[in-house]
């Protein structure tokens, strides 16, 4: 049996690899592409964040080791498939099933990388490339401003989420505990963000039309 901490973990990950993996199939259906395009939006939905951490970390890519990534991406398709009615009869379907893997896979690419031993802020750093690059890529795949370079507050609830996990550490919360809170964090930052529209300033450089 797996020690508690390590089922936890790979809970979190599971739960996630689906819930993100159903966010890119359902962007995909809005696109019309096939049921094999569908598929691989929302596999590398799941994957792509976990699979740049690992990349930068110099480790080799966590999917290679577990087909279950696949397997879940899988029942993500099936689910959608025999049950779009029920789970995407919510306007608001997508951004929270995006939420709630943001919350998920960034817990887990900050617990593998305080595993390493690494600074807390370059676990941090994992943990928001985790939750945060599959989206980026389903994204760009699909022709859609990626939710990272919009005004939303997306990649700073990855951030928040980190400094909550280092800091239940600190004060002696168990890991599991920790994991947990952290993920909980990272949705509701986002969730309330976009409840009550608050978002970064909007970058606007004009250029001064009078000079060439």
């Amino acid at each position: 049996m797996l020690p508690p901490n390590t089922l936890l973990l790979t809970s979190i990950d599971l739960i996630g690899t689906f819930v993100f993996a159903l966010s890119g199939i359902e962007l995909a259906s809005n696109k019309k592409v096939d049921w094999f395009g569908a598929y691989l939006i929302g596999l590398v939905t799941a994957i792509g964040g976990g699979t740049v951490r690992d990349v930068l970390l110099g480790i080799r890519p966590f999917w290679m080791q577990e087909s279950h990534y696949f397997v879940m991406t899988g029942v993500a398709l099936v689910a959608a498939l025999l049950f779009k009615d029920s789970i995407f009869k919510w306007q608001r379907a997508l951004f929270l099933f995006d939420a709630i893997g943001l919350g998920l896979f960034t817990t887990v690419g900050i617990s593998k990388s305080f595993a390493m031993d690494l600074p807390f802020w370059v676990c941090i750093v994992m943990g928001t490339v985790t939750g945060s690059i599959g989206g980026v890529i389903r994204d760009v795949l699909l022709n859609e401003v990626p939710l990272l370079l919009r005004k939303d507050i997306y990649a700073l609830a990855c951030v928040a989420g980190g400094l909550v996990y280092y800091a239940g550490l600190q004060v002696g919360f168990s890991t599991s505990f920790t994991q947990l809170i952290a993920a909980v964090v990272v949705i509701f930052v986002r969730i309330i963000a976009q409840k009550y529209r608050i978002h970064l300033p909007v970058v606007s450089i004009k250029k001064d039309t009078n000079h060439p």
